[in-house]
């Protein structure tokens, strides 16, 4: 349940992502007179957060939150709210309201609670949700390893947000669960590059689901999965 995208660079694939997440936020706002996106961090989507904002649509209707984010205050670096503060919430997109994951608690696990109330007051289904992919085969905060990793991609697990430790991860996490991610009318994992090309064709063979995690949505997901990928 995948179509493959293949953009000639990184700006037509920004272009595009941020055209179809704009449509699909119309779309759930005229139907409910409000939307919801989650978005992923990392080093990819800078591009598309500046095109996406850029986008004239009625933002003071949209809620933005995070698929996943390091359990870090947003002066760090590592932070992916700074980041969607900076590249995404700027311009027109700065009437929308964002959501952060972390909310100050010691650990994760002190503020999952919180968190969980927090996604569960978004609007819901959410317009779109695009998901990220490391070159280990994770997305979300779903890491091979991880010692929530089962509960976090089982679509029984009635939680909207789980945390998680794991060894490739740095600092603790806290992620959407893919039930939750999967409430959504437009799924898409935005990629670039040879080498995540790559992964991604090994996660599509066989294996496994707990070994590269991005399998869990490619193999379970109940919604169609768009890919936008460029070199």
């Amino acid at each position: 349940m995948t179509t493959l995208n293949v953009f000639p660079d990184r700006g037509a694939l920004a272009a595009a992502l941020a055209g179809a997440v704009a449509d699909s936020l119309r779309q759930r706002i005229a139907r409910d007179g409000a939307a919801s996106l989650a978005v992923s961090g990392g080093r990819t989507p800078e591009r598309f957060f500046e095109a996406l904002g850029g986008i004239d649509l009625d933002w003071s209707k949209v809620t933005v939150t995070l698929v996943d984010e390091r359990w870090v205050d947003e002066t760090s670096d590592r932070s992916n709210a700074a980041l969607v503060r900076r590249a995404l919430l700027a311009g027109r997109a700065s009437a929308a309201t964002f959501v952060p994951l972390y909310n100050g608690a010691a650990t994760p696990d002190e503020g999952r609670d919180a968190v969980e109330r927090t996604i569960a007051a978004l609007p819901h289904p959410f317009a779109a949700v695009i998901l990220g992919m490391g070159d280990d085969g994770h997305t979300a905060s779903f890491f091979p390893g991880g010692d929530h990793l089962a509960a976090a991609v089982d679509l029984d697990n009635p939680a909207r947000v789980t945390t998680m430790h794991a060894g490739g991860a740095g600092e603790a996490r806290i992620t959407l669960t893919l039930a939750e991610l999967l409430r959504t009318d437009h799924l898409a994992l935005h990629i670039e590059g040879d080498g995540k090309k790559a992964v991604l064709e090994k996660a599509q063979g066989d294996g496994p689901i707990l070994d590269m995690p991005i399998r869990a949505a490619l193999c379970q997901s109940v919604r169609p999965i768009t890919i936008y990928w460029s070199p």
